[in-house]
């Protein structure tokens, strides 16, 4: 089907219905349920007609996951205490500690601080179950012995990542702009979608060790955008939109990666478009590792984001009849990028 022309003035654009995500499931609150029935004894316990229907109300769904209490300050009291760092020796600040009584019930729960430390209330003397989870990371489970103190110390705990796919190895990585593609879709008329790409970009990935404290730099020639039609593609050029003659860069800087779950992960930073910069996360999705036939390494990811253009100063948004804009308000960004491990691209 033909996408409609614009009329006299009018610009013949683009757009996709916004996909509104679901709510996500909480990583803390999906691995501590992994945790406990990791605990084979605890699971196999008779329960009360009470447990089983506290049970039965902890998996219907949830309009909002519980908020995972802050660890105790060192300066206080505490109860069971440990830390937690990766296989090789970073601290995991998104680590929670749950901590269950001999009959399997949960009586302390806490989150790491930023230096991987855990701490809870002091705890009455007796065996616990002691039960360290966090997103992208195998569980841990240990004995702790709560003395007359109230107090149990269980030490430096590793936890080794989830087994999956190869992770890049830590240095510089290129951007190759032959074999990667940044797409902008958006709505048009209020019914029809149509899709743009930017055909001129640059980057580089500092994959950091540990591998959240990468960083990603990515540099777009904004006149370079093509939607397949010259008309619109000079509307889109203008101050109306992109004005590619005062902002012919735009730029993104990502500082803050952190893995959802599996291969999935999401990256924080900073979008300059149109003159204005504005924090942007992308919901990251790492699609593996390897040689490529001109002896170097490469990796691929698939990246996505939803824009609203206001908040970028692109109001161009003549209304073609009541509630419906003749341009979506909102862009859906997406990217698929590879990258070449070293400092510049091999000559293909």
């Amino acid at each position: 089907m033909s996408t409609p022309q614009s009329g006299p003035g009018g610009s013949d654009w683009f757009d996709k219905p916004v996909i509104t995500p679901g709510p996500a499931a909480t990583p803390s609150g999906a691995a501590s349920t992994a945790s406990l029935a990791s605990v084979p004894e605890q699971a196999s316990a008779p329960q009360s007609a009470t447990a089983q229907a506290s049970a039965a109300k902890a998996d219907a769904p949830q309009t909002a996951a519980p908020q995972v209490p802050p660890s105790v300050p060192a300066d206080e009291a505490t109860g069971v205490t440990a830390i937690v760092q990766t296989s090789d020796g970073w601290p995991v600040p998104g680590a929670v500690l749950t901590v269950t009584d001999a009959n399997g019930q949960q009586v302390a729960r806490v989150g790491a601080e930023v230096d991987g430390r855990l701490a809870t209330k002091p705890l009455p003397q007796g065996n616990y179950t002691a039960i360290i989870t966090a997103a992208g990371f195998d569980p841990a489970a240990r004995t702790a012995l709560v003395t007359g103190s109230g107090s149990a110390v269980l030490g430096m705990i590793t936890l080794p990542r989830v087994a999956g796919t190869e992770l890049p190895p830590a240095g510089t990585w290129t951007i190759d702009p032959m074999h990667s593609t940044i797409y902008v879709t958006a709505r048009h008329l209020g019914f029809a979608t149509v899709r743009g790409r930017f055909g001129e970009f640059s980057g580089k990935i500092e994959v950091g060790n540990p591998i959240e404290q990468s960083r990603v730099t990515a540099l777009i020639e904004a006149a370079s955008i093509d939607t397949g039609n010259k008309m619109r593609d000079d509307h889109m050029r203008s101050a109306d939109f992109l004005g590619v003659d005062v902002h012919p860069v735009i730029q993104y800087v990502g500082t803050n990666l952190t893995q959802v779950g599996g291969e999935k992960w999401r990256l924080d930073g900073r979008l300059t478009l149109n003159g204005t910069t504005r924090p942007v996360a992308l919901d990251l999705t790492y699609l593996g590792v390897g040689p490529d036939p001109w002896g170097g390494t490469r990796a691929a990811f698939h990246a996505v984001t939803d824009l609203k253009r206001d908040d970028f100063a692109m109001n161009y948004n003549p209304m073609i009849r009541v509630g419906v804009a003749a341009v979506g308000t909102t862009l859906r960004v997406e990217l698929d990028i590879e990258a070449v491990l070293g400092d510049g691209l091999p000559a293909v």
